[in-house]
């Protein structure tokens, strides 16, 4: 499939024919990667990581627990 590269203010913008988005998973807002192999133009879909706060603390385990950091007395109003 075919395109043309268009003038976007300063900068260019490509539009992305309906299929080739649905077939890359990107929509609207979607975060991609440029970057250029061989002279080719290569848009790379990021796949933006989702953490699940109760996911990382039950995979706090002895091996990974850090010991606790010593930051000083408190300077505000800080409640130890």
């Amino acid at each position: 499939m075919q395109t043309k590269i268009q003038r976007w203010g300063n900068s260019l913008g490509l539009r992305i024919p309906k299929s080739i988005a649905l077939e890359a998973r990107v929509e609207a807002g979607s975060t991609v990667e440029l970057t250029v192999k061989g002279g080719a133009l290569v848009v790379r879909r990021v796949r933006v990581l989702e953490y699940d706060l109760r996911s990382l603390v039950k995979a706090i385990n002895a091996k990974n627990l850090h010991e606790a950091v010593e930051t000083g007395p408190p300077v505000g109003r800080e409640a130890w």
